[in-house]
């Protein structure tokens, strides 16, 4: 990682970086497909939600190809993924705490997910 000093962190902060990166892996899901959250449990930085672990969600959205933040904020590399957006209902998230008619959108990166079914 790179040490700044302050006078430099404006600037860096400020500075845009693109996070997108060219597909080398298809995607595995696809609009309208049934995931299931793993049960990720990494030491250190993720953008998995815990709410979210062993829950069943439908792919609404593919994002595109982009860094994956779990390894690059602890100075790991890159490693594209691909990131989608699933939709749950809130029963599925809250249980009986849920509204009907009620979504919830998480965008969630491709090792975070399975199929439904496992395959």
């Amino acid at each position: 990682m790179q040490n700044l000093a302050p006078a430099e962190v404006l600037g860096a902060i400020r500075t845009p970086t693109v996070f997108t990166r060219p597909v080398t892996v298809e995607p595995r899901f696809a609009v309208g497909d049934t995931v299931v959250v793993r049960n990720h449990n990494p030491v250190g930085h993720t953008r998995l939600p815990g709410y979210a672990k062993c829950h069943v969600g439908i792919v609404d959205r593919h994002h595109g190809f982009f860094v994956y933040p779990d390894t690059m904020a602890h100075g790991r590399g890159d490693n594209p993924e691909h990131l989608y957006c699933i939709k749950f209902s809130s029963f599925e998230l809250f249980g009986d705490r849920g509204t009907p008619n009620s979504w919830v959108y998480i965008d969630l990166w491709d090792s975070y997910l399975d199929p439904e079914n496992g395959s």
